[in-house]
């Protein structure tokens, strides 16, 4: 899949979070102010042109609803910002974050007990 625009991402979010819906109906949910209906129009015809949404057709208008979950894209993202920034290593990514003091001692140790929990089930 292509890769999306910070502003596609933010669509994206509000899809998500909505779980689905008409231009109109997105752009009352939007929570930062009004951007223009054929700005957020384009842009959820860009997300159904990259294949992240289908577009069901009710009278005139159409309920945009979201080809992959919110966990999935998660997912497919990490990987490609691991692959690009950190050669592919989760180690270097934790790592990075650690030297930055972006996350302490304790919360990497929360970390493994939360993996050790997962991996006893």
């Amino acid at each position: 899949m292509e890769k999306l625009t910070i502003q596609e991402e933010e669509a994206m979010q509000l899809i998500w979070r909505c779980n689905g819906g008409f231009v109109k109906e997105l752009l009352d949910e939007m929570p930062d102010g009004k951007v223009p209906y054929t700005t957020l129009a384009s842009t959820i015809k860009n997300l159904q042109r990259k294949g992240y949404v289908k577009a069901v057709r009710y009278a005139n208008a159409y309920r945009y609803e979201p080809l992959l979950t919110e966990e999935i894209y998660k997912k497919m993202f990490m990987s490609g910002f691991v692959s690009d920034y950190f050669r592919n290593s989760y180690k270097e990514l934790v790592s990075f974050f650690a030297r930055d003091k972006k996350i302490s001692t304790e919360e990497l140790k929360e970390i493994i007990n939360m993996i050790d929990q997962e991996k006893s089930k």
